[in-house]
């Protein structure tokens, strides 16, 4: 064989080498594809989500479905080339999931506590809708401190100067809004029966912030347990979800119509629901499983709309009541509020 043959030949060899070293190296890139999606009101391996014991349960004909996205985290180049070219999947840089400060472990670990607190908001929520308000009461009352004689452990603080309370930020909120020394109305509820007393606040040492005198804390009395038993996945997205199929679970009315409606969104204690990830995945997703609406948070709306898929409409929900107002007037035969740009 000629010398330039071989040359050819090798070079060839070389080439198409460093090319297969070029495809399985590792890029600093993560894909986004879509996950599983999991009806809150149905089973997951055998298994109920949402188990409520000590309550009559209703079983409704549809499902409520969260949505989920898989990472892909180690990526080739033949990876990355397929989820660039695919209309489902996102190559997105590695950082964005995967922050340089932080391990993969250290990242599924926050996923995971954010699951957990994304389930006790949604209880609390649900709850509320319910009609079990969520109680402030007074842990302790601080020795020396300005409620001595008025409040007593265990009291619930239901008013401030006739504003009701709703939660220990709101009271903190009310306490504060006046200068130290100031003669407040206290309303509690103690043992079961009405009271009130004034409190007249006091600042401690340097600190002029007013104070009640009192370690405040919440709880949320109700005759029955909800469990969510669902911990293969991690992050906050499924607030919104959890929070309805509770409420669904615990009302005579089938809230899904008998339809498949799926949807995603934090949610926190106000029961504000709030932007997530991989909005253009979870809708895949949520088409492939049949769903006939797709619930968004409000400020992830223009992502979806620049994402929207054939066949999927869209609601646009900032609050759980939103979500409520959907799935009635949905399930109803009307159109609920539509996803907008702005």
């Amino acid at each position: 064989m000629r010398r330039r043959g071989v040359t050819v030949i090798l070079g060839a060899l070389i080439t198409a080498l460093l090319a297969a070293g070029v495809m399985v190296a590792p890029l600093p890139y993560v894909v986004l594809k879509p996950g599983p999606t999991v009806d809150t009101l149905g089973s997951d391996n055998g298994t109920e989500v949402i188990q409520v014991t000590d309550a009559t349960t209703s079983t409704s004909a549809g499902q409520l479905r969260l949505t989920t996205v898989n990472v892909q985290s180690q990526v080739e180049l033949v990876w990355a080339i397929q989820g660039w070219l695919s209309d489902d999947d996102a190559v997105v840089p590695r950082e964005l999931i995967y922050p340089p400060d932080q391990s993969e472990k250290q990242v599924q670990e926050q996923n995971q506590q954010e699951w957990k607190q994304s389930q006790t908001s949604a209880e609390t929520v649900a709850l509320r809708e319910l009609g079990y308000p969520v109680q402030t009461y007074v842990a302790k009352v601080t020795d020396g401190g300005a409620a001595v004689g008025v409040l007593k452990a265990d009291d619930v603080i239901t008013a401030i100067d006739g504003t009701a309370v709703t939660g220990p930020s709101q009271l903190v909120a009310l306490v504060r809004a006046k200068p130290a020394g100031t003669a407040l109305t206290v309303s509690y509820t103690r043992d079961g029966k009405a009271g009130t007393g004034t409190v007249t606040t006091r600042a401690s040492g340097d600190d002029k912030t007013p104070r009640l005198g009192v370690e405040i804390d919440t709880k949320q009395p109700h005759p029955f347990t909800i469990t969510i038993d669902l911990d293969k996945i991690g992050g906050p997205s499924a607030g919104l979800m959890f929070t309805l199929g509770i409420i669904d679970k615990l009302t005579p009315d089938d809230m899904t119509g008998g339809k498949v409606i799926a949807g995603t969104g934090t949610i926190d204690d106000d029961g504000n629901v709030g932007a997530i990830g991989g909005i253009p995945q979870k809708m895949h997703g949520a088409k492939a499983a049949g769903a006939k609406l797709f619930l968004v948070p409000k400020d992830n709306c223009a992502e979806a709309l620049r994402n929207a898929v054939p066949g999927l409409p869209m609601a646009e929900v900032a609050t759980v009541d939103d979500a409520l107002t959907a799935l009635k007037t949905f399930t109803s035969g009307g159109t609920p509020k539509a996803c907008s740009a702005s």
